[in-house]
C-alpha cells in the first residue's frame, strides 16, 4: 500500500509542478475555446449549449494530454523500480506484459484520437473534408481501437465471461469481443459528454477510479492498482485547476483516453456490473444523449427539451457548481453501493 500512497503523491506533485508551465504552453499554441457556433450529429446549430458556455471561451482546451504523459510516465517509472528492486509484480492473469500493453494501448491510442479532434476543432481543419474527422469517422476509429483491445482481452488475457450478480457467470466466447468493445466506446463518449461543466467529468471520474482501485487492491492486481494511483495523482492536480471557474479543460484528448481506460481497467477486473454502477454517472449523461438523438434522427422531436443531463439542469436554472458538487456525491454513494456488487458472492 505505501508504493500505490507514493506514487499518487510523486504523480501529482509532478503535475502540480508542470501545468502551470503547460497552461502557458496552450496559450501560446492558441489551444482555446473559441467563442464559435456548434453543432449536433445532426449538423443543426445547439443555440442552448452555446448560451451556457459562451463564458468559456479563451479557456485552454487539452489539459488531458498532460495527465497523459505524466502518468505513463510515472506508472513505467514505478515499474521499473519494481524491476529493479526485484519485487514480485503480481497479476491475476498469467501474462504480465499483455496486460500492461492493452491497459497503455487504450489510454495512449484513445489520447492521439482525441488529440487530433481537438486540434481540428480549433484550427483551419474544421472546415477541410480531408482534415476534417466528422462524428462517424471518429467513431469509426473508435470502434477500431475498440475491437483491437478487445481481441486483446479475449485472445491474450483469456477473457471470456461475464459476471452477473445473483445469477452467477456466464461464457460468451467470442461474443466477449462484440461486448467489451461497446463498453469502451460507449464509455469514451460518456467521459466526452460528461465533460461539459467545469470539474463535473474529472470529479466523478476521480471518485469512480478510487472504487476502482479499491478492487484492484482487493485482488492483489499490482497492474492496475499502480496505473491507478499515477492516474489519481494527476486527475487530482488537474481537477485542481479545472473546478469552476477552470483555468484548463480537458479536451477529447483526455475524455476520450480516460473513459475508454476507465472501462478498461473494470473489464480486466472482471467487474463489469460493478464498473457501470460505479460509473453510472457517466452512463446516465451518455444514455440522454443517445435517446435525444435517436428520437431526434427518427421521431424528428425532442424527448427532452436538452441533453445532456447537466445541460437540462443548466435549462431548468441550477448553476453551474451546483450540479457539479451533486453529481459528485451521487458518484460517492454509487461507489459504495458498485463496490458492495463487486465483492458480492
Amino acid at each position: 500500500m505505501p508504493t500505490y500512497l507514493f506514487a499518487i503523491f510523486v504523480s501529482f506533485i509532478l503535475n502540480l509542478v508542470l501545468i502551470i508551465p503547460f497552461i502557458n504552453l496552450l496559450y501560446k499554441s492558441k489551444l482555446q475555446r473559441q467563442n464559435q457556433t456548434t453543432k449536433d450529429a445532426f449538423n443543426r446549430p445547439t443555440p442552448i449549449f452555446d448560451k451556457f458556455h459562451q463564458h468559456k471561451s479563451g479557456t485552454p482546451v487539452g489539459g488531458g494530454i498532460l495527465t497523459l504523459l505524466t502518468t505513463t510516465g510515472v506508472f513505467f517509472f514505478f515499474l521499473f523500480m519494481y524491476f529493479l528492486l526485484h519485487k514480485k509484480i503480481l497479476s491475476n492473469y498469467p501474462s504480465l506484459v499483455a496486460e500492461i500493453k492493452i491497459i497503455i494501448f487504450t489510454f495512449i491510442s484513445f489520447g492521439i484520437l482525441g488529440i487530433f479532434d481537438d486540434l481540428k476543432k480549433i484550427f483551419f481543419w474544421r472546415d477541410s473534408q480531408f482534415f476534417g474527422l466528422r462524428i462517424r469517422h471518429k467513431l469509426i476509429l473508435e470502434i477500431i481501437l475498440a475491437a483491437i483491445v478487445s481481441f486483446w482481452l479475449f485472445s491474450d488475457l483469456k477473457i471470456q465471461i461475464i459476471y452477473v450478480p445473483f445469477f452467477g457467470v456466464f461464457t460468451i466466447s467470442w461474443l466477449y469481443i462484440v461486448f467489451s468493445t461497446f463498453v469502451i466506446v460507449a464509455f469514451a463518449n460518456a467521459v466526452n459528454i460528461t465533460d461539459g461543466l467545469d470539474g463535473l467529468a474529472s470529479g466523478v471520474l476521480t471518485i469512480a477510479l478510487l472504487g476502482l482501485w479499491v478492487v484492484s487492491r482487493s485482488i492483489l492486481d499490482v497492474p492496475t492498482s499502480l496505473f491507478i494511483a499515477a492516474w489519481l495523482g494527476g486527475l487530482i492536480a488537474f481537477l485542481y485547476f479545472n473546478i469552476y471557474p477552470a483555468r484548463l479543460i480537458m479536451g477529447d484528448a483526455g475524455a476520450l483516453s480516460f473513459g475508454a481506460t476507465f472501462a478498461v481497467v473494470g473489464l480486466v477486473q472482471g467487474k463489469v456490473f460493478a464498473l457501470l454502477i460505479i460509473g453510472a454517472i457517466f452512463v446516465v449523461e451518455i444514455a440522454t444523449s443517445f435517446i435525444q438523438l435517436l428520437s431526434k434522427r427518427f421521431r424528428h422531436k425532442k424527448v427532452f427539451p436538452v441533453a445532456p443531463l447537466h445541460l437540462w439542469l443548466q435549462l431548468r436554472g441550477w448553476e453551474e457548481p451546483k450540479i457539479v458538487m451533486r453529481f459528485w456525491l451521487i458518484s460517492m454513494i454509487l461507489v459504495i453501493f458498485g463496490l458492495m456488487v463487486a465483492f458480492m458472492k
